[in-house]
């Protein structure tokens, strides 16, 4: 089967979307997903695939998977669809879609801003907007608190069916005294060299896209000298800058959280 023809229509139309009407579902009601063994979807997973001009490759396993970005969601627009999977979009569901990783995975979300914790089955391809990690349905994202922002900040880890414990609860809220407001960097690149990150420095920092600085990490016994801007507050604001790494050439990049 062609490439495209595994997309969902969450992945190739016009976002045009937005939620139920009031009042429709009580959201609290709704569970978690339960992780379990599943086969691998007959369509879903490609070994990649193309969709605007961009290939994308699907993992052989979701092990060890663990990111930070930031997340979107579908709704109304795209009940009742097809997924990439194969299965029918149901936004009440707990699923979720993400680019690369295998179909069926399931996967903890936590909303960094506030400490909302949900586990998702992913069974769709997306989001295909350049700085978004991963698409949840409208129910995950009522329960992580991102509906009125549209977007937020969170870190994906994958489950193993095979070792998941139920923690007894589907949100988990951790009390910070900064009152939730984490600070997050763009990271362009990473050196053994201090001159190579100090030239990278030098030239994002005449792109005028915000503070730009060095941290200096240790990982396995060596220095690594990680080129980073920031701190950036807002998903506006990181779009801002991404756009503008890109049409320079700059395409690789991932988020760090103080």
């Amino acid at each position: 089967m062609p490439p495209l023809l595994l997309l969902s229509a969450c992945s190739v139309a016009p976002r045009m979307d937005g939620a139920p009407p009031a009042g429709s579902i009580d959201v609290s009601s709704i569970h978690d997903a339960v992780p379990r063994v599943e086969p691998r979807s007959k369509y879903g997973n490609p070994s990649s695939y193309i969709v605007n001009g961009r290939r994308y490759y699907v993992m052989s396993s979701s092990k060890g998977y663990i990111e930070r970005g930031i997340a979107s969601w579908y709704g109304n627009k795209f009940h009742g669809q097809r997924t990439s999977s194969g299965e029918t979009y149901n936004m009440y569901a707990m699923t979720a879609a993400h680019r690369e990783l295998p179909l069926p995975s399931y996967v903890k979300v936590t909303n960094l801003r506030n400490g909302r914790s949900v586990v998702v089955r992913v069974n769709d391809r997306g989001p295909f907007h350049e700085n978004r990690l991963i698409d949840l349905s409208y129910s995950a994202a009522v329960k992580l608190g991102i509906i009125k922002t549209g977007t937020g900040f969170v870190e994906v880890r994958a489950i193993d069916p095979r070792n998941y414990q139920d923690e007894g609860r589907t949100i988990q809220v951790r009390n910070d005294n900064n009152g939730g407001n984490t600070d997050f960097y763009i990271q362009v690149g990473a050196f053994s060299s201090l001159l190579n990150a100090q030239n990278l420095q030098t030239k994002l920092t005449a792109m005028t896209l915000g503070m730009v600085r060095i941290s200096v990490a240790v990982v396995n016994g060596n220095r690594v000298y990680r080129v980073q801007i920031g701190p950036i507050s807002d998903v506006d604001a990181a779009d801002h800058i991404v756009a503008a790494l890109e049409r320079v050439g700059v395409y690789e990049h991932n988020f760090v959280f103080d």
